[in-house]
Parts: structure tokens; C-alpha cells; sequence
């Protein structure tokens, strides 16, 4: 059984495309040890669920960064994946005094910021945009609607336990093979639920929500957690800033305390650690 995945897909007679991201087991590796309540969760699955697929359309060393900052009490929601699908996150977020009633409420005014980047030539490309909606989703369809030229058609989920998108692109000829077809196929996918979307191998699921249309699916690409614990990393940072200011820092503090929010990691250092680095 596949639970982390993404799958693309081309309705044959339509000339309309799609893709569907489905985490479990990843998303739940993003959320370990964060702590985040129900609706913070949901925000950040939403938009590592939209990372990830614009991800998947990314060709060679790639990675794509998105960034949703707001005034309101979510102050930061940051997705971040590479073309081959590794995937890490985090949330940043003051508590709000009294329970909002909307998403849009939560994230206040801001601004989306997309980030394409080529690993190997260290190119990258930045898009930024207002944030236009009521919902997280809006402000996504808003964006892509705008980048990519094509009606899009995006539902996004998310809880604790497991995460799904589902994106359609409405290519230039699908009017003129059916004129109902944009229609017919986003009625359908309107009517997903997260639910129906755990345990159930991709293919299955396309099937049952489109079960009249004629569908190319092609490879199934899956998507993992990376985010790993690197002390070496930040010890050569550490060497980076020179011993006498990382011993002027340690004298200040008694332990040094670097920590990494993206990943959820903490590295400290007392004085003997230091004193063996510079060794």
C-alpha cells in the first residue's frame, strides 16, 4: 500500500491534467514533536500538500520553497521540496486570544512568496503575490490561476494524521474537444473528502471519483520526510564564526544553543565541546 505518493495524470480525451498528493506517514514525521494545534496543522498541510505539487512538475536538481507570511496570529508557514520529492516544513504562530472563525482571520493581510530554485546552479526565480482569499486554498488558486496561465482547480486537506491536494489545469484546446468537460471533471473532484483519500491506492481512488472518463496515469512518485539531524553542519558554522567569538558567546550564556526551526532540531554545545571543536 502506497500512503506517500504523488500521482499524475491526463484525462486522454479531455486535454486536462492533474496531479494528486497523498502523505500519511511523512506529514506525521513533519508534525513530530511540533505541537501545533488542529488549525495550525492544517494551514502548514495545505501548503506542503501545494509544495508538493508544484514539486512534482519540477524537472532536474529543483527544489520549490513556499512561503505564506501574515500579520494576523500566523506569522510564517514555510513548504519546501526538491524535485525528487523530499519534503520538510515548519509554522510559525502566536496563540490568538480568542478562537477566529476563518483561516483568513488567522493569517491577516501578507504575502505568498515562491521560490524555484536550481540546486546545481544556484539560479533561482521568486514570485510574489498578495495574499487574495478568504482560505488558504483561494489564495493558491488566486496564485497559480496568475503563474501558470490555466484555469486551475485546487481542493486541498489536511489534519493531523494524513494530508491530500488535488490539482486540475484546464489545458488551451479542453474547450474546443468538450465544452462541458472543465465543468464535468471539476463537479466531481469538488466532491472529494479527506477521508476517502487514506488507505486507498491512487489509481482506485481517480477511478471512483471519475469513473466515466478516459484517464492516462502515469509513474507513481513517492514523497519522504528529509530533514536530518547534521552536527557537522553546524560545527563547521560554528568554525566559520572563529573560537574567540564562540567563546565570548559561551562565557556570556555558559552553553551555546543553536537551533534549527525548520527542522525541529537542537544542537548545545557546553565547554568542553567547544573546546574539542577548536582542537
Amino acid at each position: 500500500m502506497q500512503t506517500d505518493y504523488v500521482q499524475r495524470f491526463l484525462f486522454e480525451e479531455l486535454d486536462i491534467r492533474g496531479r494528486l498528493v497523498c502523505l500519511t506517514g511523512a506529514w506525521q514525521r513533519m508534525l513530530d514533536g511540533r505541537g501545533y494545534p488542529e488549525d495550525i496543522a492544517s494551514l502548514l498541510g495545505h501548503t506542503t500538500a501545494l509544495n508538493v505539487l508544484l514539486g512534482a512538475n519540477q524537472k532536474g536538481a529543483g527544489r520549490v520553497t513556499l512561503q505564506v507570511q501574515g500579520s494576523g496570529p500566523v506569522k510564517l508557514l514555510v513548504a519546501d521540496c526538491t524535485s525528487d520529492l523530499r519534503i520538510r516544513g515548519m509554522a510559525s504562530f502566536e496563540k490568538p486570544q480568542a478562537p477566529p472563525p476563518n483561516e483568513r482571520s488567522l493569517l491577516g493581510d501578507g504575502r505568498l512568496a515562491v521560490t524555484l530554485e536550481d540546486i546545481r546552479s544556484g539560479r533561482f526565480y521568486q514570485s510574489l503575490v498578495p495574499l487574495e482569499g478568504e482560505t488558504l486554498e483561494q489564495i493558491f488558486v488566486h496564485y497559480l490561476t496568475q503563474s501558470e496561465q490555466l484555469p486551475a482547480f485546487l481542493r486541498l486537506f489536511a489534519d493531523s494524521g494524513a494530508l491530500c491536494g488535488l490539482l486540475l489545469e484546464k489545458l488551451p484546446q479542453a474547450d474546443s474537444r468538450d465544452p462541458d468537460g472543465w465543468n464535468r471533471v471539476t463537479h466531481l473532484a469538488s466532491t472529494l473528502k479527506l477521508d476517502e483519500t487514506r488507505d486507498v491506492q491512487p489509481y482506485d481512488l481517480l477511478t471512483r471519483l471519475f469513473p466515466e472518463e478516459l484517464m492516462r496515469v502515469f509513474r507513481l512518485y513517492p514523497v519522504e520526510y528529509h530533514c536530518p539531524y547534521d552536527a557537522d553542519k553546524v560545527k563547521d558554522m560554528l568554525r566559520g564564526l572563529g573560537r574567540q567569538e564562540v567563546e565570548s558567546i559561551l562565557a556570556e550564556q555558559g552553553e551555546l544553543v543553536i537551533r534549527n526551526e525548520m527542522c525541529n532540531h537542537e544542537y548545545r554545545f557546553d565547554a568542553r565541546a567547544i573546546e574539542e571543536l577548536f582542537h
